[in-house]
């Protein structure tokens, strides 16, 4: 007869553990910014893109530059209220890459973020390129050949450490001032260039589409070079999850934006060609000021000391908005390289993070390689060309998505609904976003079509992002559509020592396994074993095929059960395994009871402790309740879990499930954010 004492002893154990486990600190959750971040992500962006984008869209836009920027600020408009909706509908960091993942699967969710990536590292050199620039007006060498690309890669090596070391709140408080700060400048430059400068015949006298000038492909390619501002978008949704913005206030973010937007690049656009207008087939913007277009508009103002103060103030300005724009997009590689690394998307490698900062750091430190090569050619019209095509991209499946989850979710709550939906097929169909999607899938192929570097390097990079992610997730027994996570702690660097250098958890092929093998993976690397030379913790799955009396031990299983069990297994083995220093083995067996092969397989391995679901007991009741000789079953836990609770060879720590299991199999329901 088992010692009922040494059981008690036994669940008392395994009860101090799980309070050990309990008492470890957790996380907190709650929203911190507000619309002041919102607005400093975005316009930091859009604000900084005028500074360089404007004399290159002139370049082939040429007349018709306000008209491109007119219709850029209208996809700008539409844009915003996109990801203002998908953001308020899946708060979680990743704009596109989120809507994509709920609109259709996990590949297309890559796509999304692997091209952002690169999105962003361009936009760190082009940032840092034209800071040089527009420090000129300082120190004139600064903008010239080796000096300018100098001073490039040590502001590249700034934002670096500057995002390792972690943004905060305060600086993105500080970055919404300077954001406004630029704005108010370019306003008070168009103000002055409209009473002094504008002529709207000057604007679009050589303007002849049909004679060439501009063709209808630059004109195009124009449209699409412009619209690439506003990738903010991008970055500012990624903060959703930290934003505290009610209903009214996600209106009026939508409303601001797209008025801000219109009145800046459409004012500018129409001062810049009134005052340095198209000449032939070429703008006197472009031609002359191709990397400092504001400083071009500045000096053909009057008077001289006005220009002058204003071209130290737009040189100064520019420069640390440009600089803030490029800690901007570094900040959003770092969010997407989180986001891909805890949904299995890249190596978690890649994903490290930094065991002060918490930042990953990794990943940033490719990105600001990326850059650094970035800058040496120095040519601000390839690397646009390049941008926009990763960025057409992106906007393209942000407006898809957020149609298909207007069937998908209908029911689902959306603290922001955008206006003009039309009742097709038993949905709302947005048609902001159905506008929204034709123009960018149209940008995106006129990229395609008229930009050789973009097709190469876009194209390339596309190309070594699918094959990395496929090969990987073969590689690693998971699915390439369906959506596997890890959770933070697998991405921090510090390794800790085993508690329990190996542990046995059962399989059952239920919704609780991944919470088992997370409580055993804690467990496991809860001070990390992997640098005393003991090779790490082992964690090993144990699927246990139950075999009725009928059969023989060895007879032939069901191919379905077979299955079951290997992907049960395979995923137990993901699971596990995101835990540093820890391995997970796996293995079957057949037996006629689960229990004792559980403890069987517990002496025969030598494992410091099982790790196991608090399987529920039995509602018929026994013994003395039915006149038999016994006391009545005991209704803490079920037979199995009992048997291995009173005679494994080791300690035995028990899991159950937050609240109720569905029925249908699903994971446990979660409280609402």
């Amino acid at each position: 007869m088992p010692d009922r004492r040494d059981g008690r002893e036994r669940i008392a154990a395994t009860g101090r553990a799980l309070r050990r486990l309990e008492e470890q600190p957790r996380p907190t959750l709650k929203r911190t910014l507000g619309s002041p971040a919102f607005f400093a992500v975005v316009f930091s962006s859009v604000g900084a893109a005028l500074y360089f984008s404007l004399s290159v869209v002139a370049d082939h836009a040429l007349g018709l530059t306000p008209v491109v920027f007119l219709i850029a600020s209208v996809l700008a408009v539409v844009s915003a209220m996109t990801y203002v909706e998908g953001a308020s509908l899946h708060p979680e960091r990743g704009g596109s890459t989120v809507f994509a993942r709920y609109a259709f699967n996990e590949l297309w969710s890559f796509v999304a973020g692997w091209v952002l990536i690169l999105d962003y590292a361009i936009l760190v050199a082009v940032c840092v390129l034209s800071a040089s620039n527009y420090l000129a007006v300082f120190w004139a060498p600064v903008g010239r050949a080796e000096v300018q690309i100098a001073f490039s890669l040590i502001a590249v090596v700034y934002v670096a450490v500057r995002n390792v070391r972690g943004l905060w709140i305060g600086r993105l408080r500080r970055l919404a001032v300077l954001a406004v700060v630029n704005l108010v400048l370019l306003a008070v430059i168009i103000v002055i260039g409209l009473f002094q400068v504008f002529d709207l015949d000057t604007v679009f006298r050589f303007v002849d589409v049909g004679e060439g000038e501009p063709s209808w492909s630059d004109l195009l390619y124009a449209m699409t070079l412009a619209s690439v501002a506003f990738v903010g978008l991008e970055s500012a949704s990624g903060l959703s999850a930290d934003i505290s913005v009610g209903k009214r206030g996600l209106k009026r973010l939508v409303l601001v934006g797209g008025l801000a937007t219109l009145v800046i690049y459409g004012g500018m656009s129409l001062v810049a060609l009134s005052s340095l207008p198209q000449v032939g087939n070429a703008t006197s913007l472009s031609r002359n000021f191709l990397d400092d277009p504001i400083i071009g508009v500045v000096e053909t103002l009057d008077p001289e000391w006005l220009v002058t103060t204003l071209k130290y103030a737009v040189g100064a300005g520019a420069a640390l908005l440009l600089v803030a724009a490029a800690n901007g997009a570094m900040l959003g590689i770092s969010r997407q390289a989180y986001s891909l690394a805890t949904n299995r998307q890249i190596p978690s490698a890649i994903g490290r993070l930094h065991p002060r900062f918490t930042t990953p750091y990794i990943a940033i430190a490719i990105a600001a390689v990326m850059a650094a090569a970035l800058v040496i050619p120095d040519d601000l019209e390839l690397l646009i060309g390049i941008y926009a095509f990763g960025a057409m991209i992106a906007f393209t499946l942000a407006h898809l998505s957020v149609c298909v989850l207007r069937y998908r979710e209908p029911d689902l709550p959306r603290p922001y609904k955008m206006p003009l939906n039309v009742r097709i097929g038993g949905g709302d169909l947005p048609l902001p976003s159905v506008l929204g999607a034709v123009l960018s899938a149209a940008g995106w192929i006129t990229v395609v079509l008229f930009h050789e570097w973009a097709r190469v390097v876009g194209g390339g990079w596309l190309l070594f992002g699918l094959v990395l992610y496929v090969v990987y997730r073969r590689t690693e027994g998971k699915p390439v559509f369906k959506r596997v996570t890890v959770p933070e702690s697998a991405l921090r660097t510090e390794a800790a020592e085993a508690q329990y250098g190996s542990i046995l958890v059962p399989i059952f092929g239920r919704p609780l396994d991944d919470d088992i093998v997370q409580t055993a993976g804690r467990l496991a690397a809860e001070e990390g074993s992997a640098e005393d030379g003991e090779g790490g913790a082992m964690i090993e799955g144990l699927w246990v095929f139950e075999v009725p009396m009928a059969l023989p031990l060895d007879a032939a299983l069901p191919q379905q059960r077979l299955d079951e069990a290997r992907a049960a297994l395979r995923r137990a083995k993901a699971v596990g395994e995101e835990y540093a220093g820890v391995q997970v083995a796996t293995a079957t067996v057949r037996a006629r009871n689960v229990g004792e092969a559980i403890v069987s397989e517990a002496k025969r391995r030598g494992v410091e402790a099982i790790v196991m679901a608090a399987e529920e007991p039995t509602k018929v009741r026994g013994g003395a309740l039915l006149g038999g000789r016994g006391g009545p079953r005991e209704n803490f836990v079920g037979d199995i879990t009992k048997y291995v609770v009173l005679k494994a060879p080791c300690r035995v720590i028990l899991t159950a499930p937050p609240g109720e299991i569905p029925r249908n199999g699903g994971r446990p329901a979660t409280p609402a954010r």
